[in-house]
């Protein structure tokens, strides 16, 4: 049996499409050409994350340029693609599957849908529920890596770097942090109200480390490893680094100000920065593998932050990252760090 263009692409090629924009697009594109008159589409997907609830991709037949939309945990439930595709035409819009919801698909067009336009996309619909539905699951498992792992790294085992002892060799401007005092203030502070100060410190720091294009790494305990990624100058790494202990520091003075209010200790905490190479990837046991950064220069991160406490100075930065930006830093001489056999130099901001 012939099937129109756009089905017999759902049926034989539409599962491997990389990722839901250019499912949409593609699928868009086609039904446009087989003569249906739509102005604009919208795919809506629920993912497990702590953080986003829904994802939105919305396309413009016009430009053929697919935008995306959040929907996040805990806000009433969004109608990005509804409320979107309504201001372009009238819409026709079908769950997919039988969770309401989770999967939607919906399509405005340029006038009103005949009834037989509109049997031509619910049948669209039903050949797209099963390459939507790998989809989907591709998306949620990305979803989950990402906030366990990290964007770089969940898209590192994504992409089948699953091994152990696979990895490369990087190079990266590092931050590590660590809170001050942690042990006796959770020995005299509620369980609950531990997790929800420790999570204000992590959401300042990681917050701050993401809006300059880091990655956190590692969340030990009350500390933070994070990354820049040497992508095109090293220079480049260090100073959004540095811009990133600044936004943290910053988003930490604003907390302890609030923590005041309540009559709390303010979170004192440290930070080191330091530059150089690092093997970045699975580490670990035969089954049970972690995707982390490991060598010297994590080694020295942690203890130049370790040197925060003895030198009075919440922000240290080695004289590698020193020597890659223009940023004016005050010299706190060479130090020797414990497990590194030569001294490091040391740095502060001069409001530090």
């Amino acid at each position: 049996m012939d099937l129109p263009a756009p089905l017999a692409w759902l049926l034989d090629e539409a599962v491997a499409s990389p990722d839901p924009d250019r499912f949409l697009a593609e699928l868009g594109g086609r039904l446009l050409a087989d003569g249906l008159p739509l102005a604009g589409g919208a795919l809506t997907l629920a993912v497990p994350h702590p953080v986003i609830a829904r994802r939105t991709w919305l396309w413009r037949a016009e430009t053929a340029v697919v935008i995306e939309a959040l929907g996040f945990a805990g806000s009433p439930p969004d109608q990005a693609g509804r409320d979107w595709l309504a201001g372009l035409g009238p819409v026709e819009e079908d769950t997919i599957g039988r969770v309401p919801d989770r999967l939607v698909l919906g399509w405005a067009g340029t006038r009103t849908f005949s009834p037989m336009e509109v049997d031509r996309l619910r049948q669209a619909a039903r050949f797209a529920a099963a390459p939507l539905a790998a989809l989907a699951e591709r998306v949620a498992l990305a979803a989950l890596l990402e906030a366990y792992l990290g964007r770089r790294s969940a898209a590192r085992v994504l992409g089948g770097s699953l091994s152990r002892g696979d990895g490369e060799v990087i190079r990266a401007a590092l931050l590590y942090a660590d809170l001050r005092n942690f042990t006796a203030l959770s020995e005299t502070t509620d369980p609950a109200a531990m997790i929800e100060f420790l999570d204000a410190w992590f959401d300042r720091v990681a917050g701050a480390i993401h809006a300059f294009g880091g990655e956190v790494l590692k969340l030990i305990g009350d500390g933070v490893l994070a990354i820049f990624p040497v992508t095109n100058t090293p220079a480049e790494a260090c100073e959004a680094a540095l811009r990133a202990v600044v936004a943290a520091r910053a988003g930490m003075a604003h907390l302890d100000a609030l923590r005041q209010e309540q009559n709390l200790p303010p979170l004192n905490f440290g930070t080191a920065l330091h530059l150089g190479e690092i093997l970045w990837g699975n580490v670990g046991a035969a089954d049970r593998l972690d995707f982390t950064a490991i060598g010297p220069a994590v080694n020295l991160v942690s203890r130049l932050e370790g040197l925060c406490r003895p030198l009075g100075r919440p922000v240290l930065i080695s004289g590698a990252v020193a020597a890659e930006i223009s940023t004016t830093l005050v010299s706190l001489g060479d130090h020797a760090l414990r497990g590194i056999s030569a001294p490091c130099a040391v740095f502060t901001l001069p409001d530090a």
